[in-house]
């Protein structure tokens, strides 16, 4: 509804940004040679001008244009980058507390700084909040220049360990946080390891998703005031905001205690289902993602256990068990949903691709897929507290947002968490081509016709980036290409250790990368490949760009959009095309029937793709309906979790 007004009215945001922050930016413009002109002394003297006018009544809006004048000036000192006009935009729509949302390649982290030091000023603490512990150490460390210059402390919160940044502090080799951080020209010194109240206590601390929740609950725990290490809730920007709000929004972060219960029953129960029929013992619903026990399958498991009726008080642990054993047998995949790996089972994020190490299902699945494969079972946990990042982040009183891909999601971010969605212009042009998804009829006949649109590019030398969406796809369609003699690098959560290897030559001449939702958030692929060369760059770019084929759409339109928006970055030249299957699982849950029978009846061929507007729209329209269907059950999770945080309260 809100889109179809838009398109009468135009968009409120782009009114807000003409008419309200476009004179913001004219004023920091005409200070920015008042601030070229101050000494090092001066520029930093501003920090204590600003904080003493807040004291005096003024409000962050008031102060704002001197306070973003100064990063400006301070970045193009320390780091020697400028803020463009369009990342100023970036940095006020953070200082709304709204969600930023900027093409990739466009400076995201360097946008955080103006609103992140401008919130500083009042005393009460920043947190900039990152997907992973790498980001986190690589943006403070990165942009701590910028903080320290202007006199501001900056802390860093990573998984059992703290940090402030001091700049007259060496780290120890071993203090390296990441082999991909060879990948980027930052020095990793200047951390000195400090208690993780200190980090807290710092005007700016950076941190995961998971650290900050951890520390909230851990502070609930505590038994006197002066153990907490958190201080009360100011301020946050959340980098990636859509994977951290919507896609993890129902992960409950939990810290529990070892439970006691037999695990052999784990095995008698995965043994017991793998004798079930589909369809006769049980039903699966894939649209719900669920499966259910019939009558019939109900009395074989009463008749296998012994027991007259499996309902009664004496047996709902089993039930328990059973439905439990049922989903792991039934809905859960391995190499799509899950890896084994050293003898465990280790979960795949679905949205990043990545592996969740450390990360359990709940309420005994974890240990049913356990049973499923044969791998050793660790005991289930009791709970001792737990709260989801829907309800953590709904705590701070002002919170701000940054992502490539928020707008398709701008209704929920509205609804739980009163966050508006701005679209932030380009600094350049966007030139990247986005060509009409190609439908066939067959999965082979797609996959054959992919290969040949490979081999076309890269036979006049075009780099391509192929996205799946699982391990399992990513090795079959590997396979696929070596066969076909099509020299390609993989890259998988299997092999993540070379991901930073592997991309740096993502965009080379003649380059093919086989990859998962993993090279598609936050992977910045350069034209020409690393080390950069302007030559091997301009060659690339005369060739198209870098070309990005999609080989089957996700639920969620916005990963589609992330991977797009790996081509095409700060202006290069680009392109984008998915080819689609009408026995893709998005296409076969969500009704492609009139689509596969309109083929059947035109006889189009397995390898002849169909193109036109019927197809791309039944597409969206079962994107929406799983985007729907999810943002329902997130809803009702917020609508239950809050009545666990009066209890919380009240405590």
């Amino acid at each position: 509804m809100m889109s179809f007004i838009d398109k009468i009215l135009g968009d409120p945001g782009d009114k807000h940004i003409k008419k309200k922050l476009n004179p913001l930016v004219e004023k920091i413009n005409s200070l920015e040679k008042e601030f070229q002109s101050k000494s090092d002394d001066q520029l930093k003297a501003v920090t204590e001008e600003l904080r003493s006018e807040l004291k005096n009544g003024k409000t962050l809006d008031q102060i704002l244009p001197r306070a973003f004048a100064a990063v400006r000036e301070a970045a193009k000192r320390t780091l020697g980058m400028r803020h463009f006009d369009v990342q100023l935009i970036g940095g006020m729509v953070l200082n709304q507390g709204d969600i930023a949302e900027m093409r990739t390649g466009e400076g995201k982290t360097l946008v955080a700084t103006l609103a992140t030091y401008l919130n500083a000023l009042e005393g009460k603490g920043a947190h900039v909040v990152t997907v992973n512990d790498y980001l986190a150490r690589r943006d403070a460390v990165w942009m701590a220049q910028v903080y320290d210059f202007l006199g501001l402390s900056v802390g860093v919160i990573q998984h059992e360990k703290s940090y402030l940044y001091d700049n007259s502090v060496k780290a120890a080799s071993d203090e390296i946080a990441d082999p991909a951080t060879l990948m980027v020209e930052i020095d990793y010194d200047h951390l000195r390891p400090a208690s993780r109240k200190e980090a807290y206590q710092a005007d700016i601390t950076y941190g995961t998703n998971n650290e900050f929740g951890f520390d909230y609950l851990r502070d609930n725990m505590v038994s006197k005031v002066e153990q907490m290490v958190q201080r009360p809730f100011n301020f946050a920007i959340v980098d990636e905001v859509d994977s951290i709000l919507i896609d993890e929004a129902r992960t409950p972060l939990i810290i529990s205690a070892p439970d006691n219960r037999p695990i052999d029953l784990y095995y008698k129960y995965a043994k017991l289902v793998k004798q079930l029929k589909e369809n006769e013992d049980y039903n699966i619903d894939e649209k719900m993602r669920s499966s259910t026990l019939s009558e019939q399958g109900i009395k074989k498991m009463e008749q296998w256990l012994g027991v007259e009726n499996i309902y009664t008080d004496a047996g709902l642990d089993s039930v328990h068990h059973i439905e439990q054993a049922l989903k792991a047998n039934t809905l859960f995949e391995k190499d799509k949903d899950y890896v084994e790996q050293d003898n465990e089972i280790i979960i795949v994020d679905e949205f990043t691709g990545r592996l969740m190490q450390g990360r359990r299902y709940s309420e005994g699945l974890h240990q049913a897929i356990e049973a499923k494969e044969g791998v050793e079972i660790k005991r289930e946990s009791r709970t001792l507290a737990t709260i989801t990042f829907q309800n953590y982040f709904r705590l701070y009183p002002k919170l701000a947002g940054m992502t490539g891909t928020a707008k398709t999601e701008e209704e929920e971010f509205r609804r739980i968490y009163n966050l508006d969605v701005y679209v932030i212009p380009t600094n350049k042009p966007i030139e990247r081509l986005d060509h009409q998804d190609r439908v066939y009829k067959s999965s082979k006949g797609k996959y054959e016709a992919l290969v040949r649109e490979i081999k076309k590019r890269q036979d006049k030398g075009q780099p391509v980036l192929v996205g799946t969406i699982s391990i399992e796809q990513n090795e079959e369609f590997s396979e696929i290409l070596r066969h076909a003699g099509v020299k390609h690098e993989i890259l998988n959560a299997k092999n993540h250790e070379r991901e930073a290897e592997i991309i740096a030559q993502a965009g080379a001449k003649s380059s093919v990368t086989l990859a998962t939702n993993m090279a598609g958030r936050g992977v910045d692929i350069v034209l020409g490949g690393a080390p950069f060369d302007k030559e091997l760059a301009v060659e690339v770019k005369r060739l198209g760009g870098l070309h990005v084929l999609g080989t089957e759409r996700h639920e969620a339109r916005r990963i589609d959009n992330q991977l797009r928006g790996r081509s095409g970055r700060q202006g290069d030249p680009g392109s984008s095309q998915f080819f689609i299957s009408v026995e893709d699982d998005l296409m076969r849950i969500f009704g492609s029937d009139r689509i596969k029978n309109m083929m059947n009846r035109l006889g189009v061929p397995e390898d002849m793709p169909i193109e036109n507007k019927m197809v791309s729209r039944a597409i969206e329209s079962a994107q929406k309906k799983v985007e729907g269907n999810n943002f329902d059950i997130r809803k009702h999770v917020v609508q239950y979790d809050d009545v666990m945080n009066m209890h919380r309260e009240s405590i």
